[in-house]
């Protein structure tokens, strides 16, 4: 079983997922003051229909969280996981769209 583990990449602006020590997809996000926006998220098809997507999410949404700063989901699977699943001390801005 590989070791999955869930970094926040600050110079590239994005949340990342490693399997072991391979890159195995991302979340993008823009910071803005108060805020974060996730903008992007991708999974390598080679780790597809694994939940790599649903740990990358859960992870990076609980690290912006804690960071106090005001969620805001621009990317269509950040917004889908918001409304699924609770994120303790989450605060989200819907955007319109």
């Amino acid at each position: 079983m590989p070791e999955l583990t869930v970094t926040r990449n600050d110079d590239a602006s994005r949340y990342e997922i490693h399997s072991d020590t391979v890159l195995a997809g991302f979340a993008e996000f823009e910071r803005r003051p108060g805020e974060i926006r996730f903008t992007h998220t991708e999974i390598d098809h080679a780790f597809q229909g694994r939940g790599f997507a649903g740990r990358l999410a859960g992870d990076a949404l609980t690290d912006a969280a804690a960071s106090g700063d005001t969620i805001v989901p621009y990317c269509p699977y950040i917004a889908r996981y918001l409304k699924k699943n609770d994120v303790p001390g989450a605060q989200v801005r819907w955007p319109n769209t």
